[in-house]
């Protein structure tokens, strides 16, 4: 890659000081939403009171960025195309502690809706890797708990790996998979992780008995863009992430987002892969920027199965409706009979959908296969109810290895 690293120290700390309300340290309870960490911060107002936000715990993107209702607390905002420039916050509270942000620019979408940032997810901000980096972080998906203190303040248990980490504070760990070896972002804003659409192909001819699928399902249907409809799924069963052997990892191929700057690369990269919140459900991940030190400790053994769900392909609408993109093929024949693109999912059995975020709409989309759900749709004004039956999608190949765990 051409992007050029360096390992961070003590020198990357200092344009940004570390203050804090009598704590070290603090820790949080998460939402782990479509495999994404959103926690609450509060924003501080000039009147002495305070906002509660939603924020995005986001190892992959360095930009700050803000709903446009969050953007306007902190004055005015200037929208030139799809792309909205703010003032950022001077500085937010996680806990009781207070986060420096140093950042002299914040931006927003222009577009509806203006109280989030994404259609179909909840927070307002992101905490991006320029904020991430000044920090200890611990990730513990696992336990559903952020981590987050002084340099040296936290405790990092697991086996650790070097990183390499860019001037804005992007991850990248160098790994092993089907005997090659790449660099693969560590990126806890995914839903789910990435590959070129390149590799994915080579390795699936290369590997015809790895699990493979075309269509977005489950993680894989990040944003619901028109390119998902598309996006090819390959189960690896094994790779090596720094020195720490993942087992039955599924990768989406890498495509454009649904907002762009969450995106971003720098010049001349050339993106090989990132591993996302799919790869991290049973481990507790820390990252030590001041040492350019990743850890990871395995917790539990029982894997969740991430891609046994009913095979629609959806689209969140800026008023909080999901509109079906696709019907995903299972077997050769299209999964969900009597269900089409462009039809509106309302509920399912019986639980709203519209207004939810995707991870909770696909969180009632999933279950054991073989399982029914009563989907409640809208066509024309009209709305009926269709049995739609879980599919596994992506069977993984490999069991759990028991001897591993907390190693």
């Amino acid at each position: 890659m051409k992007r050029a690293f360096t390992i961070l120290g003590s020198v990357l700390l200092t344009p940004v000081l570390i203050a804090q309300t009598g704590s070290k340290s603090v820790t949080v309870p998460i939402t782990l939403d479509h495999n994404r960490i959103v926690i609450d911060v509060f924003l501080p107002m000039p009147d002495g009171t305070s906002k509660r936000v939603r924020a995005w715990v986001d190892s992959g993107n360095p930009d700050l960025v803000m709903s446009r209702r969050v953007a306007a607390l902190e004055g005015a905002v200037s929208c030139e195309g799809p792309v909205c420039k703010a003032t950022p916050p001077r500085d937010i509270v996680i806990g009781g502690m207070k986060i420096p942000l140093g950042l002299s620019t914040a931006l927003a979408p222009a577009q509806d809706p203006a109280d989030v940032m994404i259609a179909g997810m909840s927070p307002e901000m992101n905490l991006p890797t320029q904020v991430l980096r000044n920090y200890d972080i611990v990730l513990d998906y696992a336990n559903r708990e952020l981590t987050v203190g002084e340099p040296g303040s936290v405790p990092f248990p697991g086996k650790a790996s070097k990183a390499e980490i860019s001037t804005t504070g992007q991850i990248e760990v160098v790994s092993q998979i089907a005997g090659q070896t790449y660099n693969l972002a560590l990126d806890t804003g995914a839903s789910i992780s990435g590959l070129s659409s390149e590799l994915i192909s080579r390795w699936h001819k290369a590997h015809a008995s790895w699990p493979f699928l075309t269509g977005a399902v489950g993680a894989a249907n990040r944003y619901g863009t028109p390119d998902e409809v598309e996006v090819q799924v390959l189960r690896v069963p094994s790779l090596r992430f720094g020195n720490v052997d993942l087992a039955s990892v599924a990768f989406a191929t890498l495509g454009p987002q649904a907002f762009p700057l969450l995106a971003k690369q720098a010049e001349g990269e050339t993106m090989i892969g990132r591993l996302g919140g799919n790869a991290f459900r049973n481990y507790r991940v820390g990252i030590d920027y001041a040492h350019g030190t990743v850890y990871l400790d395995r917790l539990t053994a029982v894997a969740p199965p991430d891609m046994d769900v009913v095979g629609l392909t959806l689209r969140p609408e800026r008023d909080g409706r999901y509109l079906v993109v696709a019907v995903v093929n299972y077997a050769g024949k299209p999964s969900v009979a009597g269900v089409g693109p462009g039809d509106v999912l309302v509920g399912v059995d019986g639980a709203p959908a519209t207004g939810a975020t995707m991870g909770q709409v696909w969180s009632l989309l999933g279950g054991r296969a073989g399982q029914t759900r009563a989907l409640t749709l809208e066509r024309g004004g009209q709305r009926f109810t269709v049995a739609a039956t879980v599919r596994r999608f992506l069977a993984s190949q490999s069991p759990p290895d028991r001897s591993t765990l907390g190693k």
